[in-house]
Protein backbone atom coordinates (compact mmCIF):
# COMPACT_ATOMS: atom_id res chain seq x y z
CA UNK A 1 0.00 0.00 0.00
CA UNK A 2 1.25 3.53 -1.33
CA UNK A 3 1.97 6.02 1.62
CA UNK A 4 -0.04 8.40 -0.46
CA UNK A 5 -3.17 6.01 -1.13
CA UNK A 6 -6.29 7.35 0.01
CA UNK A 7 -7.36 6.65 3.09
CA UNK A 8 -11.20 4.82 2.97
CA UNK A 9 -14.28 6.87 3.51
CA UNK A 10 -16.76 5.60 6.50
CA UNK A 11 -18.94 4.83 3.51
CA UNK A 12 -16.88 3.17 1.30
CA UNK A 13 -15.60 1.29 4.68
CA UNK A 14 -19.49 0.61 5.02
CA UNK A 15 -19.85 -0.66 1.40
CA UNK A 16 -16.88 -3.01 1.72
CA UNK A 17 -18.33 -4.17 4.54
CA UNK A 18 -21.48 -5.29 2.89
CA UNK A 19 -19.34 -6.73 -0.21
CA UNK A 20 -17.24 -8.51 2.14
CA UNK A 21 -20.36 -10.42 3.94
CA UNK A 22 -21.68 -11.35 0.35
CA UNK A 23 -18.14 -12.90 -0.46
CA UNK A 24 -18.04 -14.65 2.91
CA UNK A 25 -21.78 -16.43 2.37
CA UNK A 26 -20.64 -19.01 1.14
CA UNK A 27 -18.16 -20.21 3.70
CA UNK A 28 -18.86 -18.80 7.21
CA UNK A 29 -22.09 -19.40 9.60
CA UNK A 30 -25.49 -17.76 8.55
CA UNK A 31 -25.15 -15.55 11.87
CA UNK A 32 -21.78 -14.31 11.36
CA UNK A 33 -22.60 -13.14 7.77
CA UNK A 34 -25.97 -11.50 9.15
CA UNK A 35 -24.11 -9.69 11.72
CA UNK A 36 -21.47 -8.15 9.14
CA UNK A 37 -24.74 -7.66 7.04
CA UNK A 38 -27.05 -5.84 9.67
CA UNK A 39 -23.43 -3.43 10.95
CA UNK A 40 -23.25 -2.18 7.60
CA UNK A 41 -26.98 -1.90 6.71
CA UNK A 42 -27.33 0.01 10.21
CA UNK A 43 -24.41 2.32 9.43
CA UNK A 44 -25.89 2.88 6.15
CA UNK A 45 -29.52 3.46 7.06
CA UNK A 46 -28.22 6.14 10.15
CA UNK A 47 -25.64 7.84 7.46
CA UNK A 48 -28.92 8.77 5.41
CA UNK A 49 -30.53 9.87 8.19
CA UNK A 50 -30.10 13.43 10.33
CA UNK A 51 -26.63 13.65 10.94
CA UNK A 52 -26.78 16.61 13.12
CA UNK A 53 -28.16 15.38 15.97
CA UNK A 54 -26.44 13.07 18.19
CA UNK A 55 -28.43 10.33 19.94
CA UNK A 56 -27.42 9.66 23.10
CA UNK A 57 -29.10 6.32 25.30
CA UNK A 58 -29.32 5.58 28.78
CA UNK A 59 -28.83 2.30 29.92
CA UNK A 60 -29.05 0.69 33.44
CA UNK A 61 -30.17 -2.21 35.16
CA UNK A 62 -33.43 -2.43 37.64
CA UNK A 63 -32.56 -0.51 40.33
CA UNK A 64 -30.11 2.00 39.05
CA UNK A 65 -31.75 4.94 39.37
CA UNK A 66 -31.53 5.41 35.48
CA UNK A 67 -34.51 6.89 35.04
CA UNK A 68 -34.32 9.61 37.75
CA UNK A 69 -30.55 10.38 36.21
CA UNK A 70 -32.21 10.66 32.97
CA UNK A 71 -35.12 13.49 34.64
CA UNK A 72 -32.00 15.17 36.57
CA UNK A 73 -29.71 15.96 33.30
CA UNK A 74 -33.02 16.73 31.54
CA UNK A 75 -34.06 19.40 34.09
CA UNK A 76 -37.81 18.16 34.47
CA UNK A 77 -39.32 14.45 35.53
CA UNK A 78 -40.44 13.47 31.98
CA UNK A 79 -42.79 10.79 33.03
CA UNK A 80 -44.88 13.19 35.00
CA UNK A 81 -44.88 16.40 32.30
CA UNK A 82 -46.69 14.14 29.86
CA UNK A 83 -50.50 13.34 30.17
CA UNK A 84 -49.74 9.76 30.05
CA UNK A 85 -46.61 7.66 29.39
CA UNK A 86 -47.64 4.81 26.76
CA UNK A 87 -45.62 2.38 28.88
CA UNK A 88 -42.70 2.09 31.46
CA UNK A 89 -41.06 -0.50 29.06
CA UNK A 90 -41.53 1.76 25.77
CA UNK A 91 -38.43 4.65 25.29
CA UNK A 92 -38.37 7.90 25.92
CA UNK A 93 -37.00 10.91 23.88
CA UNK A 94 -36.00 14.18 24.61
CA UNK A 95 -34.96 16.04 21.73
CA UNK A 96 -32.88 19.83 21.76
CA UNK A 97 -33.86 21.11 17.89
CA UNK A 98 -36.14 18.77 16.51
CA UNK A 99 -36.11 20.01 13.23
CA UNK A 100 -35.25 16.49 10.57
CA UNK A 101 -35.20 14.34 14.09
CA UNK A 102 -38.61 12.42 12.69
CA UNK A 103 -37.09 9.94 10.29
CA UNK A 104 -34.11 9.29 12.96
CA UNK A 105 -36.69 8.93 15.55
CA UNK A 106 -38.62 6.38 13.36
CA UNK A 107 -35.42 4.23 12.77
CA UNK A 108 -34.93 4.18 16.10
CA UNK A 109 -38.48 3.50 17.02
CA UNK A 110 -38.81 5.93 19.48
CA UNK A 111 -42.78 7.17 19.56
CA UNK A 112 -42.86 8.97 23.25
CA UNK A 113 -41.06 12.19 21.75
CA UNK A 114 -40.52 15.67 24.36
CA UNK A 115 -39.05 18.49 22.82
CA UNK A 116 -37.24 20.93 24.73
CA UNK A 117 -36.12 24.42 24.16
CA UNK A 118 -33.07 25.75 23.80
CA UNK A 119 -29.69 24.18 24.05
CA UNK A 120 -28.68 21.39 25.37
CA UNK A 121 -25.52 22.97 26.21
CA UNK A 122 -23.60 26.09 24.43
CA UNK A 123 -22.31 24.66 20.80
CA UNK A 124 -23.78 21.28 21.76
CA UNK A 125 -26.04 21.42 18.63
CA UNK A 126 -29.05 18.91 18.05
CA UNK A 127 -29.48 16.26 21.01
CA UNK A 128 -31.53 13.47 21.64
CA UNK A 129 -32.01 11.70 25.06
CA UNK A 130 -32.64 8.39 25.49
CA UNK A 131 -34.60 7.25 28.39
CA UNK A 132 -34.33 2.92 27.79
CA UNK A 133 -35.97 -0.21 29.70
CA UNK A 134 -34.07 -1.81 31.81
CA UNK A 135 -31.53 -3.73 30.08
CA UNK A 136 -32.15 -6.73 32.54
CA UNK A 137 -35.36 -6.51 32.49
CA UNK A 138 -37.49 -10.07 33.57
CA UNK A 139 -39.89 -8.69 30.38
CA UNK A 140 -38.25 -10.48 27.07
CA UNK A 141 -39.64 -7.49 25.24
CA UNK A 142 -38.06 -4.62 27.62
CA UNK A 143 -34.71 -6.77 26.98
CA UNK A 144 -35.08 -6.93 23.41
CA UNK A 145 -35.18 -2.87 22.65
CA UNK A 146 -32.67 -2.25 24.99
CA UNK A 147 -30.46 -4.71 23.24
CA UNK A 148 -31.85 -3.27 20.04
CA UNK A 149 -31.00 0.15 20.57
CA UNK A 150 -27.70 -0.24 22.48
CA UNK A 151 -26.77 -0.87 18.79
CA UNK A 152 -28.20 2.05 17.27
CA UNK A 153 -27.48 4.82 19.52
CA UNK A 154 -24.65 7.08 18.64
CA UNK A 155 -23.60 7.37 22.50
CA UNK A 156 -23.79 4.52 25.41
CA UNK A 157 -24.04 5.82 28.54
CA UNK A 158 -23.76 2.39 30.97
CA UNK A 159 -25.48 3.54 34.70
CA UNK A 160 -25.07 1.60 37.52
CA UNK A 161 -25.52 1.67 41.33
CA UNK A 162 -23.11 0.46 44.32
CA UNK A 163 -25.47 -2.52 44.68
CA UNK A 164 -25.09 -4.37 40.83
CA UNK A 165 -22.17 -2.22 39.14
CA UNK A 166 -19.84 -5.91 39.71
CA UNK A 167 -22.67 -7.70 38.53
CA UNK A 168 -21.19 -10.16 35.82
CA UNK A 169 -24.53 -10.74 33.67
CA UNK A 170 -24.45 -6.75 33.34
CA UNK A 171 -20.84 -6.85 32.47
CA UNK A 172 -20.52 -10.18 29.95
CA UNK A 173 -23.92 -9.45 28.25
CA UNK A 174 -23.90 -6.12 28.02
CA UNK A 175 -21.39 -3.99 28.59
CA UNK A 176 -17.98 -5.97 27.26
CA UNK A 177 -19.90 -7.11 23.58
CA UNK A 178 -19.68 -3.33 23.06
CA UNK A 179 -16.42 -2.94 24.42
CA UNK A 180 -15.45 -1.63 20.93
CA UNK A 181 -17.30 1.56 21.75
CA UNK A 182 -15.26 3.14 24.29
CA UNK A 183 -14.49 6.14 22.48
CA UNK A 184 -18.60 6.63 22.16
CA UNK A 185 -19.11 5.64 25.54
CA UNK A 186 -20.00 7.20 29.28
CA UNK A 187 -19.71 5.51 32.49
CA UNK A 188 -21.81 6.13 35.47
CA UNK A 189 -22.13 5.03 39.26
CA UNK A 190 -24.95 6.57 40.37
CA UNK A 191 -26.80 6.79 44.39
CA UNK A 192 -23.61 7.63 45.39
CA UNK A 193 -24.90 9.33 48.35
CA UNK A 194 -25.62 5.77 49.45
CA UNK A 195 -22.10 5.33 49.80
CA UNK A 196 -19.88 7.14 52.65
CA UNK A 197 -17.69 9.76 51.32
CA UNK A 198 -14.49 8.04 52.17
CA UNK A 199 -15.72 4.84 50.21
CA UNK A 200 -16.61 6.56 46.39
CA UNK A 201 -13.45 6.84 45.20
CA UNK A 202 -12.96 3.03 46.16
CA UNK A 203 -15.91 2.24 44.46
CA UNK A 204 -15.79 4.45 41.31
CA UNK A 205 -12.47 2.70 40.84
CA UNK A 206 -13.24 -0.94 41.15
CA UNK A 207 -16.13 -0.41 38.28
CA UNK A 208 -13.78 1.31 36.36
CA UNK A 209 -10.86 -1.26 36.86
CA UNK A 210 -14.34 -4.28 36.14
CA UNK A 211 -14.42 -1.72 32.55
CA UNK A 212 -11.06 -1.74 32.03
CA UNK A 213 -11.35 -5.99 32.20
CA UNK A 214 -14.18 -5.51 30.21
CA UNK A 215 -11.82 -4.29 27.22
CA UNK A 216 -13.32 -0.27 27.77
CA UNK A 217 -10.32 2.06 27.90
CA UNK A 218 -9.66 5.34 28.81
CA UNK A 219 -12.94 5.44 30.61
CA UNK A 220 -13.48 7.69 33.02
CA UNK A 221 -16.55 6.79 36.09
CA UNK A 222 -18.59 9.58 37.16
CA UNK A 223 -20.25 9.49 39.98
CA UNK A 224 -23.43 10.63 40.77
CA UNK A 225 -26.99 11.09 42.89
CA UNK A 226 -29.58 11.73 41.12
CA UNK A 227 -31.68 12.09 44.23
CA UNK A 228 -29.01 15.20 45.81
CA UNK A 229 -28.01 16.38 42.45
CA UNK A 230 -24.78 15.40 42.68
CA UNK A 231 -22.18 14.87 39.81
CA UNK A 232 -25.31 16.19 37.28
CA UNK A 233 -23.62 18.88 35.98
CA UNK A 234 -19.96 16.54 35.30
CA UNK A 235 -23.01 14.32 33.88
CA UNK A 236 -23.95 17.00 31.23
CA UNK A 237 -20.81 18.26 30.58
CA UNK A 238 -19.69 15.20 29.36
CA UNK A 239 -22.52 14.75 26.93
CA UNK A 240 -21.86 17.77 25.79
CA UNK A 241 -18.18 17.06 25.48
CA UNK A 242 -19.38 14.42 23.31
CA UNK A 243 -21.82 16.40 21.28
CA UNK A 244 -19.72 19.33 20.41
CA UNK A 245 -17.19 16.91 18.65
CA UNK A 246 -20.16 16.01 16.01
CA UNK A 247 -18.77 12.61 15.21
CA UNK A 248 -20.43 10.77 17.60
CA UNK A 249 -22.16 8.96 14.57
CA UNK A 250 -19.39 8.33 12.60
CA UNK A 251 -17.25 7.26 15.94
CA UNK A 252 -20.13 4.74 17.03
CA UNK A 253 -20.16 3.60 13.45
CA UNK A 254 -16.45 2.83 12.71
CA UNK A 255 -16.65 0.93 16.32
CA UNK A 256 -19.28 -1.29 15.13
CA UNK A 257 -17.60 -1.85 11.79
CA UNK A 258 -14.11 -2.71 14.10
CA UNK A 259 -15.95 -4.67 16.24
CA UNK A 260 -17.15 -7.47 13.35
CA UNK A 261 -13.92 -6.82 10.91
CA UNK A 262 -11.03 -7.10 13.79
CA UNK A 263 -10.94 -11.02 14.08
CA UNK A 264 -11.24 -11.36 9.90
CA UNK A 265 -8.18 -9.05 8.72
CA UNK A 266 -5.39 -10.98 7.83
CA UNK A 267 -2.59 -10.54 9.61
CA UNK A 268 -0.75 -11.21 6.32
CA UNK A 269 -1.28 -11.86 2.77
CA UNK A 270 -1.91 -15.02 2.21
CA UNK A 271 0.35 -16.24 -1.07
CA UNK A 272 -0.39 -18.53 -3.51
CA UNK A 273 -0.22 -22.38 -3.45
CA UNK A 274 3.46 -23.88 -3.63
CA UNK A 275 4.79 -24.67 -6.71
CA UNK A 276 5.90 -27.72 -5.60
CA UNK A 277 2.83 -28.60 -3.73
CA UNK A 278 1.37 -29.10 -7.99
CA UNK A 279 4.55 -31.04 -8.77
CA UNK A 280 3.93 -33.38 -6.62
CA UNK A 281 0.52 -33.88 -6.95
CA UNK A 282 0.95 -34.54 -10.72
CA UNK A 283 4.05 -36.60 -10.07
CA UNK A 284 1.34 -38.67 -7.77
CA UNK A 285 -1.53 -38.64 -10.19
CA UNK A 286 0.55 -40.12 -12.72
CA UNK A 287 1.64 -43.00 -10.78
CA UNK A 288 -2.06 -43.47 -9.78
CA UNK A 289 -2.79 -43.49 -13.53
CA UNK A 290 -0.67 -45.95 -14.36
CA UNK A 291 2.00 -43.82 -16.09
CA UNK A 292 4.17 -46.99 -16.42
CA UNK A 293 2.10 -49.35 -17.33
CA UNK A 294 0.83 -47.28 -20.26
CA UNK A 295 4.67 -46.17 -21.87
CA UNK A 296 5.61 -50.17 -21.14
CA UNK A 297 2.60 -51.08 -22.82
CA UNK A 298 2.72 -48.30 -25.92
CA UNK A 299 6.48 -49.69 -26.17
CA UNK A 300 5.72 -52.78 -26.60
CA UNK A 301 3.06 -52.07 -29.10
CA UNK A 302 5.51 -49.92 -30.83
CA UNK A 303 8.06 -53.11 -31.03
CA UNK A 304 5.30 -55.72 -32.36
CA UNK A 305 4.23 -53.03 -35.07
CA UNK A 306 7.72 -52.31 -36.01
CA UNK A 307 8.22 -56.15 -36.38
CA UNK A 308 5.21 -56.68 -38.14
CA UNK A 309 6.18 -53.98 -40.61
CA UNK A 310 10.07 -55.12 -40.91
CA UNK A 311 10.88 -58.22 -39.50
CA UNK A 312 11.52 -61.49 -41.52
CA UNK A 313 8.61 -62.04 -43.65
CA UNK A 314 8.76 -65.89 -43.00
CA UNK A 315 8.24 -65.52 -39.53
CA UNK A 316 6.75 -61.99 -38.91
CA UNK A 317 3.50 -62.76 -39.88
CA UNK A 318 3.32 -65.19 -36.69
CA UNK A 319 2.85 -61.96 -34.74
CA UNK A 320 -0.29 -60.86 -36.54
CA UNK A 321 -2.29 -63.47 -34.47
CA UNK A 322 -1.03 -62.02 -30.84
CA UNK A 323 -3.28 -59.08 -29.96
CA UNK A 324 -2.16 -55.62 -30.15
CA UNK A 325 -1.19 -54.26 -26.38
CA UNK A 326 -2.73 -51.14 -27.18
CA UNK A 327 -5.88 -52.34 -27.95
CA UNK A 328 -6.20 -54.87 -25.47
CA UNK A 329 -6.52 -51.75 -22.86
CA UNK A 330 -8.92 -49.95 -25.17
CA UNK A 331 -5.92 -47.12 -26.06
CA UNK A 332 -5.58 -45.54 -29.27
CA UNK A 333 -2.64 -43.31 -30.49
CA UNK A 334 -4.57 -40.74 -31.33
CA UNK A 335 -5.78 -37.80 -28.61
CA UNK A 336 -9.27 -37.97 -27.96
CA UNK A 337 -10.05 -34.29 -27.88
CA UNK A 338 -14.23 -34.97 -27.99
CA UNK A 339 -13.77 -36.38 -24.48
CA UNK A 340 -16.04 -39.24 -25.29
CA UNK A 341 -13.70 -41.98 -26.08
CA UNK A 342 -13.34 -44.16 -22.29
CA UNK A 343 -10.18 -46.77 -21.84
CA UNK A 344 -10.40 -50.50 -21.16
CA UNK A 345 -8.30 -49.79 -18.01
CA UNK A 346 -9.04 -51.53 -14.93
CA UNK A 347 -10.39 -49.45 -12.52
CA UNK A 348 -8.09 -48.05 -10.00
CA UNK A 349 -7.51 -50.68 -7.32
CA UNK A 350 -7.56 -50.28 -3.37
CA UNK A 351 -3.81 -49.06 -3.75
CA UNK A 352 -3.49 -46.45 -6.44
CA UNK A 353 -6.96 -45.01 -4.81
CA UNK A 354 -4.72 -44.32 -2.02
CA UNK A 355 -1.79 -43.20 -3.72
CA UNK A 356 -4.09 -40.96 -5.56
CA UNK A 357 -6.14 -40.05 -2.73
CA UNK A 358 -2.58 -38.75 -0.86
CA UNK A 359 -1.37 -36.91 -3.25
CA UNK A 360 -5.07 -34.74 -3.28
CA UNK A 361 -5.13 -34.11 0.35
CA UNK A 362 -1.60 -33.18 0.62
CA UNK A 363 -1.78 -30.85 -2.62
CA UNK A 364 -5.51 -29.54 -0.68
CA UNK A 365 -3.17 -29.26 2.64
CA UNK A 366 -1.16 -27.06 0.71
CA UNK A 367 -3.88 -25.24 -0.66
CA UNK A 368 -5.75 -24.50 2.59
CA UNK A 369 -2.80 -23.08 4.08
CA UNK A 370 -2.59 -19.39 5.55
CA UNK A 371 -6.67 -19.63 5.45
CA UNK A 372 -9.41 -19.54 7.76
CA UNK A 373 -10.74 -22.06 9.35
CA UNK A 374 -14.51 -21.69 6.94
CA UNK A 375 -12.45 -21.54 4.31
CA UNK A 376 -10.02 -24.20 5.23
CA UNK A 377 -13.12 -26.47 5.74
CA UNK A 378 -14.62 -25.39 2.39
CA UNK A 379 -11.29 -26.85 0.75
CA UNK A 380 -11.78 -30.36 2.57
CA UNK A 381 -15.53 -30.55 1.75
CA UNK A 382 -14.46 -29.47 -2.18
CA UNK A 383 -11.46 -32.03 -1.93
CA UNK A 384 -13.78 -34.80 -0.77
CA UNK A 385 -15.87 -33.95 -3.96
CA UNK A 386 -12.87 -34.14 -6.44
CA UNK A 387 -11.48 -37.86 -4.90
CA UNK A 388 -14.63 -39.39 -6.49
CA UNK A 389 -14.57 -37.85 -9.90
CA UNK A 390 -10.70 -37.95 -10.15
CA UNK A 391 -10.68 -41.61 -11.56
CA UNK A 392 -12.72 -40.99 -14.41
CA UNK A 393 -10.38 -37.92 -14.89
CA UNK A 394 -7.53 -39.85 -14.72
CA UNK A 395 -9.08 -42.28 -17.13
CA UNK A 396 -10.31 -39.18 -19.85
CA UNK A 397 -6.26 -38.18 -19.39
CA UNK A 398 -5.05 -41.31 -20.79
CA UNK A 399 -7.52 -41.10 -23.37
CA UNK A 400 -6.41 -38.08 -24.56
CA UNK A 401 -3.11 -38.83 -24.79
CA UNK A 402 -1.41 -39.05 -28.07
CA UNK A 403 0.53 -42.27 -28.02
CA UNK A 404 3.51 -43.08 -30.23
CA UNK A 405 3.14 -46.70 -31.20
CA UNK A 406 3.19 -46.32 -34.47
CA UNK A 407 6.70 -46.32 -36.34
CA UNK A 408 7.40 -43.34 -38.62
CA UNK A 409 7.14 -44.20 -42.93
CA UNK A 410 10.88 -44.45 -42.82
CA UNK A 411 10.91 -47.61 -41.84
CA UNK A 412 9.12 -48.43 -44.81
CA UNK A 413 12.27 -48.81 -47.10
CA UNK A 414 13.38 -51.50 -44.81
CA UNK A 415 10.59 -53.08 -45.93
CA UNK A 416 10.79 -52.74 -49.11
CA UNK A 417 14.32 -54.79 -49.23
CA UNK A 418 12.62 -57.34 -46.94
CA UNK A 419 9.97 -57.85 -50.03
CA UNK A 420 12.98 -57.97 -52.24
CA UNK A 421 14.85 -60.44 -50.55
CA UNK A 422 12.06 -62.80 -50.20
CA UNK A 423 11.67 -62.05 -53.84
CA UNK A 424 15.21 -63.04 -54.66
CA UNK A 425 15.12 -66.29 -52.45
CA UNK A 426 11.73 -67.52 -54.43
CA UNK A 427 13.41 -67.01 -57.45
CA UNK A 428 16.40 -68.93 -56.60
CA UNK A 429 13.95 -71.81 -55.43
CA UNK A 430 11.55 -71.88 -58.33
CA UNK A 431 14.68 -71.44 -60.46
CA UNK A 432 15.60 -74.68 -58.80
CA UNK A 433 12.13 -76.22 -59.61
CA UNK A 434 12.23 -75.64 -62.99
CA UNK A 435 15.52 -77.07 -64.18
CA UNK A 436 14.44 -79.79 -61.99
CA UNK A 437 10.53 -80.74 -63.54
CA UNK A 438 10.63 -78.31 -66.61
CA UNK A 439 14.17 -77.83 -67.83
CA UNK A 440 13.03 -77.20 -71.20
CA UNK A 441 11.76 -73.80 -70.36
CA UNK A 442 14.85 -72.26 -69.46
CA UNK A 443 16.79 -73.94 -72.32
CA UNK A 444 15.92 -71.02 -74.96
CA UNK A 445 17.19 -68.35 -72.45
CA UNK A 446 20.01 -70.83 -70.53
CA UNK A 447 21.53 -72.55 -73.38
CA UNK A 448 22.76 -75.85 -72.14
CA UNK A 449 24.25 -74.16 -68.80
CA UNK A 450 20.80 -74.38 -66.98
CA UNK A 451 22.80 -73.41 -63.34
CA UNK A 452 25.13 -70.84 -63.82
CA UNK A 453 27.84 -70.22 -61.40
CA UNK A 454 29.59 -67.22 -59.99
CA UNK A 455 32.96 -67.62 -58.67
CA UNK A 456 31.79 -70.81 -58.03
CA UNK A 457 28.50 -70.68 -56.44
CA UNK A 458 25.28 -71.62 -57.95
CA UNK A 459 23.20 -68.01 -58.67
CA UNK A 460 20.37 -69.46 -57.41
CA UNK A 461 21.93 -70.55 -54.44
CA UNK A 462 23.37 -67.00 -54.54
CA UNK A 463 19.89 -66.08 -54.49
CA UNK A 464 18.28 -68.40 -52.09
CA UNK A 465 21.09 -67.35 -49.38
CA UNK A 466 21.39 -63.38 -49.90
CA UNK A 467 17.18 -63.42 -49.49
CA UNK A 468 17.24 -65.29 -46.78
CA UNK A 469 20.11 -63.66 -44.54
CA UNK A 470 19.23 -59.78 -45.75
CA UNK A 471 15.98 -61.11 -44.67
CA UNK A 472 16.91 -62.12 -41.38
CA UNK A 473 19.84 -59.50 -40.94
CA UNK A 474 17.23 -56.66 -41.71
CA UNK A 475 15.05 -58.37 -39.09
CA UNK A 476 18.20 -58.54 -36.01
CA UNK A 477 19.06 -55.19 -37.19
CA UNK A 478 14.80 -53.71 -37.06
CA UNK A 479 14.67 -55.86 -33.47
CA UNK A 480 17.86 -54.15 -31.80
CA UNK A 481 16.60 -50.77 -33.53
CA UNK A 482 13.19 -51.17 -32.16
CA UNK A 483 14.38 -51.91 -28.60
CA UNK A 484 16.19 -48.73 -28.35
CA UNK A 485 13.80 -46.64 -29.98
CA UNK A 486 10.65 -48.44 -27.84
CA UNK A 487 13.04 -47.09 -24.35
CA UNK A 488 12.33 -43.36 -26.21
CA UNK A 489 8.63 -44.58 -26.82
CA UNK A 490 8.53 -45.13 -23.36
CA UNK A 491 9.87 -41.90 -22.05
CA UNK A 492 7.82 -40.06 -24.81
CA UNK A 493 5.02 -42.03 -23.09
CA UNK A 494 5.03 -41.45 -19.59
CA UNK A 495 6.29 -38.27 -20.47
CA UNK A 496 3.04 -37.05 -22.67
CA UNK A 497 0.61 -39.08 -20.02
CA UNK A 498 1.94 -36.79 -17.27
CA UNK A 499 1.34 -34.05 -19.32
CA UNK A 500 -2.38 -35.11 -19.77
CA UNK A 501 -2.39 -35.90 -16.06
CA UNK A 502 -1.01 -32.49 -15.29
CA UNK A 503 -3.56 -30.49 -17.12
CA UNK A 504 -6.71 -32.52 -15.56
CA UNK A 505 -5.23 -31.84 -12.07
CA UNK A 506 -5.07 -28.17 -13.10
CA UNK A 507 -8.67 -28.29 -14.03
CA UNK A 508 -10.29 -30.75 -12.09
CA UNK A 509 -8.14 -30.22 -8.69
CA UNK A 510 -6.48 -26.53 -8.63
CA UNK A 511 -8.82 -24.68 -10.28
CA UNK A 512 -11.60 -25.77 -7.96
CA UNK A 513 -9.21 -25.17 -4.85
CA UNK A 514 -7.91 -22.13 -6.04
CA UNK A 515 -11.35 -20.61 -6.47
CA UNK A 516 -11.92 -21.12 -3.13
CA UNK A 517 -8.95 -19.55 -2.16
CA UNK A 518 -9.79 -16.73 -4.60
CA UNK A 519 -12.84 -15.92 -2.53
CA UNK A 520 -10.89 -15.44 0.70
CA UNK A 521 -7.87 -13.35 -1.14
CA UNK A 522 -11.19 -11.16 -2.12
CA UNK A 523 -12.77 -11.17 1.15
CA UNK A 524 -9.37 -10.46 2.64
CA UNK A 525 -9.04 -7.49 0.64
CA UNK A 526 -12.96 -5.74 1.01
CA UNK A 527 -12.56 -6.63 4.87
CA UNK A 528 -9.69 -4.91 5.71
CA UNK A 529 -10.83 -1.95 3.11
CA UNK A 530 -13.43 -2.32 5.73
CA UNK A 531 -11.80 -2.61 8.81
CA UNK A 532 -9.96 0.96 7.60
Amino acid sequence: MGIFQRKASLGDRLTALNEAADIAAPYLPADEVQRLKQVAKAGSERRALSAEHTVVGFFGATGSGKTSLFNAVVGEDLGKAAARRPTTSSPLAAIWHPENSEELLDWLGVEDRRERKGDFAPGAGPLILLDLPDFDSVEASNRAIAERLAGQVDVLVWVSDPEKYADSVIHDQFIRPHAAHAEVTLAVLNKADLLHPNDRGTVANSYKELLLADGLTNTTVITTAARTGEGIEDLKAAIAKVAKAHNAQSARIAADIQAVTGKWVPAKVAGGVDKQAKQALDATLAQAAGAQRIAETTAAAYRKRLHQRTGWLLTSWISRFRPDPLKRLGLREESDTVGVHRTSLPELDAASKAVANKGLRDYSAAAARDVPNAWASAIADRTEEISQELPSELDQAAARTKLPAQPSKGWNVLAVFQWLALLAALVGVIWYLVVAFVPGVLTPLLGGDLVPEVEGWPIPTLLILAGLLTGILIGLLTTVFGGIIGARVKRKTKQALTKEVAAASQTAVVEPLQRIRDDYDRFAKTITVAAG
